[in-house]
């Protein structure tokens, strides 16, 4: 394991659990890498303002940090007329949330994207002038027109790239379905936006679609929940923005090099929420692929790497792969901040060989658990409900062995537990649509191995 560090900036590490040993002949090798960034996130390593205590709690997101917040104002909003309200309060709690000298935005959403502050394709840097500025501007957001979410990240995109920052960050709130733009518009909107900066994606109410929100976020390496009641975007957009506030290195990517006859089968992260990775890879020289992780602050995230490497004879040893933390630098050349190794030793030792490492087992079971919801969830929508409670009695019991109470309580909305151990479920008759929607939102998330 290696460390980077530096003044004023995170230290990242990382760590690498697996059962390095195969049966003669064996060839997939799975492993665990831990990857954690601590030191940063909280002030960044910066002293902090004297004359503003009240924002002590918060991360520096530092000067050089970008923020757009875009909230949907497609004529729905105005269903209840609170809704609106609330999302005007909780735009204004997100801004005020904002540390002085980071840059930011507020764009109106509907069947196109409008500048509501500060305007001029530009964006504000925040003090405490522009934070009022900024919040009396809200004013002027009032619910009418459609919904066309590629037009929202593409205003998005063109005013963080106007500014010279390197953390970039995007909040979205919709309420309904992107009806206004195709799904190859928006898909075309995401790709264009991936790599340029992350965003959160939150759908407030029942009437939009999940997967439209939940991809949004996983395109752009973010985070998707549901705000059932209005009432809480409020409490969420200030987290939000805390959060955010808190990232201090951008555009990191996982570097996996793998020797000759060596290939990564899949890339994947399991904690804190589960991200498929594979197809995301860039190469990066010969026999190595990037895979994008985003921006990082005080935190520590889990990936799952499984890498097919030669059939062997027993006592044969060798480098799976490399695991790298890398960051780019502005002249093109990248920044190792932290490495680790997957190995593969062959050995007749059938207990060694066969055992499975605790991590992987975990989070193989979580990866199935977020994939048996989902599917779970589709059969009960397509009618097939001896599917769905196969599948979601699978989900209850994988929930209940790995500790993943959250979970657990959510499934408990659907269905009624007979026993969880055994994943003896019945299907709940009538089903409240927050409830069903805040299971499948939040089915990726995962909780850590039980130490």
């Amino acid at each position: 394991m290696a460390n980077f560090s530096k003044s004023n900036a995170p230290e990242f590490s990382v760590e690498v659990y697996q059962n390095e040993y195969l049966p003669e002949g064996g060839r997939e090798v799975n492993a665990i890498v831990t990857v954690a960034s601590t030191g940063g996130g909280t002030t960044g390593g910066m002293p902090l303002p004297a004359a503003d205590p009240a924002r002590a709690r918060f991360g520096s997101g530092g000067p050089d940090a970008g923020v757009v917040i875009m909230v949907d104002c497609s004529g729905s909003m105005d269903y209840p007329p609170t809704k609106m309200r609330n999302a005007r309060d909780a735009t204004a709690a997100a801004i005020e949330t904002v540390r002085d000298g980071v840059a930011f935005a507020v764009v109106a959403g509907t069947h196109v994207a409008r500048e509501v502050y500060p305007g001029g394709g530009r964006l504000a840097v925040a003090d405490a002038s522009t934070r009022t500025e900024a919040k009396e501007a809200l004013r002027k957001l009032s619910a009418g027109g459609g919904t066309a979410i590629g037009t929202w990240l593409r205003l998005a995109d063109k005013l963080l790239g106007s500014a010279e920052v390197a953390i970039r960050h995007g909040i979205l709130l919709t309420d309904g379905r992107n009806e206004h733009e195709s799904p190859e518009d928006l898909r075309a909107s995401l790709d264009a936006c991936a790599g340029r900066f992350t965003c959160d994606a939150r759908g407030v109410g029942t009437d939009w679609e999940v997967k439209e929100v939940t991809g949004i976020a996983s395109a752009l390496l973010g985070t998707a929940d549901i705000v059932a009641d209005p009432a809480g975007l409020a409490a969420d957009f200030t987290q939000m923005m805390e959060t955010a506030m808190g990232k201090e290195v951008a555009d990191v990517a996982l570097r996996l090099w793998t020797p000759q006859g060596s290939t990564i089968k899949f890339v994947k992260q399991v904690a804190p929420t589960v991200e498929e990775l594979t197809e995301r890879r860039t190469e990066a020289g010969p026999r190595a692929g990037d895979y994008p992780t985003g921006s990082w602050g005080d935190e520590s995230r889990d990936y799952h790497v499984c890498v097919e490497v030669p059939p062997a004879s027993v006592g044969q040893e060798m480098l799976a792969a490399r695991v790298s933390l890398i960051l780019p630098q502005p002249d093109g050349s990248a920044q190792t901040l932290s490495q680790g190794l997957i190995r593969a030793v062959w050995t007749d030792d059938m207990a060694a060989s066969t055992r499975i490492n605790a991590q992987v087992a975990h989070y193989t079971g979580q990866a199935e658990l977020a994939q048996v919801i989902q599917q779970g969830l589709e059969d009960r929508k397509a009618g097939d409900m001896d599917g769905a409670t196969a599948k979601l009695g699978r989900a209850v019991q994988l929930a209940s062995a790995s500790g993943n109470a959250d979970t657990a309580k959510l499934l408990s909305k659907v269905v009624d537990v007979v026993d969880a151990a055994s994943g003896t479920v019945r299907l709940k008759a009538k089903v409240a649509e927050a409830d069903e929607m805040t299971l499948e939102t939040r089915s990726t998330k995962t909780v850590r191995v039980k130490k």
